[in-house]
């Protein structure tokens, strides 16, 4: 029973505290007891460290560890993917060979095609380009998506790749490079999550879940089937008339007669529902047409709306002029902005003639829900979005429906310098609060 419960406590710690420090910075968690404990383990945890640090080795500890740490879960180098391999490897050394006999030939045949995809997917989610712009392909990143005039406004310059960002993009610190439709930076994979490779990361992570789950099934299988022949009166749920205690014991001869198979059983058990609700999340986040970096952004609406900072007013997309050098006239988008929502940092409605592009009054908005969110198609265009990165929504498909003057971009490749607007939305305020969750939703 030692073996046992060891196992399980060490399993079940290890991975708590995994999914703690990875999910508990999502919006939909921020406020959670998991948020909670993240921001223990991540800020008030270090900032006790610092404090002993001062006081007993000058401070000189903490910054060496620190910046250990930090190479290591955010450098550009495939320690956590080589590790990633190695769980999957080591996990599947310990659990075939006790599990293989005792399987028949259909859960031999899935269970190969189960163990070989994921692979394959974590090779194509990371050698696939997630959609590096350059100066050379910035015209089609611009031609990509509109920009919304919320989450993202023409004119907005990246100082490290000296290029105007197209909308839906970002500057990975990591990889050096602004990434089109950029999700977030994936340490597993030791690549940006963006346009190009998004449908490869989902297929990833739904391909590790139900290996996850099948595995930890086909565990608690085999081990039941083997207490129960040990014990007749024993049963994978627990009798009415038998005590815990026996029937744990049942589970902890199981484990006792092949600890890899158990110990394999219940990592699988205890990180396949950390696996699925990532892979949920991410269709969630489908579902609403917006990306992980883009709700961080609405976080940060939301709390501007709270402050009652924030000011919206319509856009009109037939009076409007683009700018060429950051839009596309003709853009694969089948919907244009429809309002400009911008903050004030007293919380004072801007003038109506303030220079600021929109037609009418200013007024304050309170919801999220009031806002239009450009990039929300549907669920199905969303999908389409996704797995099909050249899909033409005017109805052409492929990319033909991109044409090289669709925008100016300065002389020969290189990219005009734009004039930046005087728009205060486009800078964020540092807060030393918590951010509220939230996303946009199209209006139907």
């Amino acid at each position: 029973m030692v073996t046992f419960w060891t196992i399980a406590l060490i399993v079940l710690s290890i991975s708590f505290i995994v999914f703690v420090i990875f999910f508990g910075r999502l919006p939909a968690l921020r406020n959670t007891p998991i948020g909670l404990l993240h921001r223990l383990i991540t800020s008030s945890l270090p900032s006790l460290f610092q404090v002993l640090d001062s006081h007993l080795f000058s401070g000189r500890l903490i910054p060496r560890i620190s910046r250990s740490l930090n190479h290591i879960a955010y450098g550009r180098h495939p320690t956590i993917l080589i590790f990633f391999l190695l769980l999957l490897i080591v996990g599947q050394a310990l659990f075939l060979p006790s599990a293989w006999p005792s399987l028949s030939s259909f859960h031999k045949l899935f269970g190969v095609i189960a163990i070989l995809l994921p692979y394959l997917f974590i090779y194509l989610s990371a050698y696939t380009s997630p959609g590096l712009i350059t100066a050379e392909n910035l015209p089609y990143h611009l031609y990509l998506y509109p920009y919304d005039f919320t989450l993202f406004h023409p004119g907005q310059f990246c100082k490290t790749c000296r290029i105007p960002k197209p909308a839906r993009s970002k500057h990975c610190s990591v990889c050096g490079f602004c990434v089109s439709k950029m999700d977030h930076h994936c340490v597993f994979i030791n690549a940006c999550v963006g346009r190009e490779n998004q449908h490869y990361f989902l297929l990833l992570l739904l391909s590790t879940a139900a290996l996850t789950a099948y595995g930890a099934c086909l565990g608690i299988s085999i081990l039941g089937a083997r207490s129960m022949d040990k014990f007749p009166t024993w049963s994978r749920l627990k009798p009415s008339g038998m005590s815990w205690e026996s029937w744990f014991s049942g589970w902890g001869y199981a484990v006792h007669t092949s600890v890899g198979l158990g110990s394999v059983t219940m990592l699988t058990a205890l990180t396949s529902p950390m696996v699925w609700s990532l892979f949920f999340y991410q269709v969630y986040l489908i579902y609403v047409g917006t990306t992980t970096n883009e709700s961080m952004k609405w976080s940060d609406w939301k709390v501007e709306m709270d402050d009652d900072c924030a000011f919206i007013r319509p856009l009109s997309p037939a009076t409007r002029q683009k700018d060429r050098r950051f839009e596309s006239l003709d853009g694969r988008w089948p919907l244009e902005p429809v309002q400009i929502m911008v903050r004030t940092d007293d919380g004072t409605m801007p003038a109506p003639n303030s220079g600021i592009p929109g037609n009418g009054d200013w007024r304050r908005v309170k919801r999220l829900a009031d806002v239009e969110n450009l990039y929300d198609l549907g669920f199905w265009d969303n999908l389409c979005d996704v797995f099909l990165p050249g899909f033409e929504f005017g109805g052409e498909g492929g990319d033909d429906g991109w044409e090289d003057d669709d925008v100016e971009v300065g002389n020969g490749n290189r990219p005009a310098k734009p004039v930046m607007p005087s728009i205060p939305a486009t800078r964020r305020r540092r807060r030393n609060k918590r951010r509220k969750s939230g996303a946009g939703r199209r209006r139907d």
